[in-house]
């Protein structure tokens, strides 16, 4: 049986506006029936401080932290904790709702397309599986996360190895469309990654953070050889082609293309506004 053609692109390094800009140019672009789904992979430029759409900037994050590092920062148009984009693979799928192979509810949605992940960290050779949160005490931390740090906060179908976080991912349903974007870490900076949060004092930021080390990992932490970029865009590319049963075509944007995602970058994610409009 033929497979189903999806386009694969991969942006390169993009500023954090025009990161958020593609994705919900594509999310755009779906829903008018101009292409079809999509898998895309993006880094940082500069390395990024993402925060969910529900997030409280100012109450949350310490921005004078964020400029000491030098980093962007943006909100997403998804939900979720803050991110820190910088030694990792990012990803977004883009595909419609009524997706024959795409189940109704968020989280079986977050399942299948999360597929691709996990078979993306076999072919690393890593033992990756899906984790369920078991105890009400989960499930009840699933709706009121206490940490503003993704990789802290619990949710389902957890992708783990050796019991520990290794990739975080949000999703957003907008005009039909389904968004899911999601961070798989190479390497992490625990000490810098703390240092962009609020906390009321410095002993609670130590036990989270103590307490965050035994929950997230990074995949140069597990594997014994460096997995680098490249390795992992191919691991994940097949993991995406193999979870998904599809095939994936790469594709280049027009300028025309371009340029609109630009404007959507400069109007929406450039405007101080959106990023602290909570």
């Amino acid at each position: 049986m033929l497979k189903e053609t999806w386009r694969f692109i991969d942006s390169g390094y993009g500023s954090p506006s025009f990161n958020m800009a593609l994705d919900e140019a594509l999310l755009e672009w779906n829903s008018e029936g101009k292409i079809p789904p999509v898998i895309r992979f993006y880094g940082w430029d500069p390395a990024t401080l993402s925060i969910g759409y529900f997030q409280k900037a100012e109450k949350e994050i310490d921005m004078d932290a964020v400029k000491k590092h030098g980093l962007g920062f943006v909100r997403r148009p998804t939900g979720g904790r803050g991110v820190l984009h910088e030694h990792e693979l990012t990803y977004s799928v883009i595909v419609s709702e009524d997706h024959p192979e795409m189940p109704k509810t968020v989280t079986e949605a977050y399942r299948v397309i999360s597929e691709g992940i996990l078979k993306g960290f076999h072919n690393l050779g890593m033992d990756a599986y899906f984790a369920v949160p078991k105890t009400a005490e989960e499930r009840e931390s699933l709706k009121n996360p206490r940490s503003s740090v993704c990789f802290d906060a619990p949710s389902w179908y957890e992708l783990v190895v050796e019991g520990r976080k290794v990739a975080g991912s949000a999703q957003t349903r907008q005009k039909g469309v389904i968004l899911q974007h999601g961070s798989i870490l190479l390497d992490l900076d625990e000490d810098k990654l703390f240092s962009l949060f609020k906390y009321p004092n410095d002993r609670v930021k130590e036990r989270m953070q103590r307490a965050f080390k035994s929950k997230a990992v990074a995949i140069n932490e597990l594997s014994r050889d460096k997995v680098t970029i490249g390795q992992a865009k191919e691991a994940f590319r097949k993991g995406f082609e193999e979870g998904l049963d599809i095939h994936l075509e790469p594709y280049e944007l027009s300028a025309e293309e371009m340029e609109y995602v630009n404007k959507i970058a400069k109007d929406r994610y450039e405007n101080d506004e959106w990023n602290f409009k909570r």
